[in-house]
């Protein structure tokens, strides 16, 4: 299953550091790569990286650049197709109002958290896909920040190992939701 109804934000503020407290987290180089040529891989339609740090979206600009139309472009074509799904946005409404124009629909955001129990099953939130674009939220640092919930959207359940340890990177946890929502079985 295409999963081109689907975006992904990966946010970057307001999130929590270990603390607890809403912080603004610093952008990775790994995550943007790993999680563009996840999305490409599987159809998603468009990758938000959300940080209102001009600085950060600065260099998303200038790692974008390098893939997409400097010497990285013609030294690796398949990084350039991923990279090209890569929006950088000061925040998450701007990335709502962008992926609703390019879908010509309201989406709904999907919160993510590994520590909060969400409702939103992987089966139940593919099947929403298909009756409206979507918004998958990602948050980075150690998680979203709790104004986030209290917005009423659907929060996915939680992706859980075979123990109590539970703090899986930002892009493996993007790659394990992306297939579970449009993976092939079997």
């Amino acid at each position: 299953m295409k999963l081109h109804r689907l975006a992904v934000a990966l946010v970057h503020h307001p999130v929590l550091d270990r603390r607890g407290d809403v912080v603004t987290s610093a952008l990775t180089n790994l995550d943007v790569h790993d999680i563009a040529r996840t999305a490409r891989t599987y159809g998603v339609g468009r990758f938000y990286v959300v940080t209102p740090l001009a600085e950060q979206l600065q260099l998303l600009d200038r790692i974008l650049g390098h893939w997409r139309d400097g010497h990285g472009a013609g030294y690796n074509p398949d990084r350039k197709e991923a990279l090209s799904l890569v929006a950088g946005v000061p925040s998450l409404a701007a990335a709502l109002d962008d992926w609703q124009r390019l879908c010509g629909a309201e989406p709904l955001p999907v919160l993510t958290a590994a520590s909060r129990d969400g409702r939103l099953t992987f089966r139940d939130c593919a099947r929403m896909l298909a009756q409206q674009p979507l918004l998958l939220v990602l948050g980075t640092g150690w998680g979203l920040a709790p104004e986030l919930f209290q917005n009423g959207w659907p929060v996915l359940t939680p992706i859980r190992g075979a123990g109590s340890y539970n703090h899986l990177p930002v892009r493996a946890a993007a790659a394990i939701m992306l297939d579970r929502l449009g993976g092939q079985s079997g």
